[in-house]
């Protein structure tokens, strides 16, 4: 084996085992999903598998990124740029985004404001005078031009900018993601402690709508760069684990 492939084969070691425990992944449950064996890619991520083509382009699905990608130093997380929170509403992407930018010294960015100030109404006037699609297009248009100029900053996203495939693959290009993960009971219980009362006035049902709808993004959100489990966790406890997280 030549240099060259040698060290080839350590970056692609280094990049699938970050992408694996960025995702909180063990080999096991990679290798059910990747169609490989996990003795296999415990070989990959010690960077003396020979893996082919195809081999390669199943481990990049399996850890939802691209085979360029897991060949590539640039596609880890790089000092300098944008840090963007995605998660449901009740994830906690304001409250730690703010600590988290305050301990970056960087500022903090909600793109649901930048909405706002687009149209010259509030969120919920948005949806309600031009529904959903404008909101998307605005959207994009917002994320557009913040990310124009690449600068470090913390973005809080909007819950369903997942489900926008462009707006989902621009942030994803530009931005460091972080999916604040938790159970359906702590978004229910944090959105209800901040005082809103909605869910339950406005749907009876509203407790299981909520665990449908963590159920159908989750695939989604898992698409981002790095996952952090907050279930349990104060606000500061989350802020310390995203911190270590973008860290490590």
């Amino acid at each position: 084996m030549t240099s060259a492939e040698s060290h080839l084969l350590a970056l692609l070691g280094r990049r699938a085992r970050h992408l694996r425990q960025a995702r909180g992944l063990t080999l096991r449950a990679l290798a059910e999903t990747s169609g490989l064996s996990a003795r296999f890619l415990m070989d990959v991520e010690a960077g003396r598998a020979n893996i082919s083509v195809r081999r390669l382009a199943h481990l990049a699905d399996a850890l939802h990124t691209t085979p360029v990608d897991l060949l590539s130093d640039s596609a880890a997380p790089r000092r300098g740029r944008p840090i963007a929170l995605l998660g449901l509403r009740g994830a906690g992407k304001t409250s730690i985004g703010k600590r988290l930018a305050r301990r970056l010294h960087v500022p903090f960015v909600e793109l649901d404001r930048k909405i706002e100030a687009r149209a010259g109404l509030a969120l919920d006037e948005v949806f309600s005078l031009h529904g959903e699609q404008y909101y998307r297009r605005l959207e994009r248009e917002a994320l557009a031009e913040l990310v124009a100029d690449p600068a470090p900053m913390v973005i809080a996203a909007g819950g369903g900018l997942v489900t926008a495939p462009e707006t989902f693959a621009l942030l994803r290009q530009h931005a460091t993601t972080v999916w604040l993960r938790a159970r359906p009971s702590d978004y229910w219980d944090r959105v209800v402690r901040q005082g809103d009362r909605r869910p339950m006035r406005q749907h009876p049902q509203a407790r299981e709508a909520l665990r449908e709808l963590v159920s159908r993004r989750e695939a989604l959100y898992a698409q981002a760069e790095l996952t952090v489990d907050t279930a349990g966790l104060s606000v500061a406890q989350a802020v310390e684990r995203v911190a270590d997280r973008l860290a490590g």
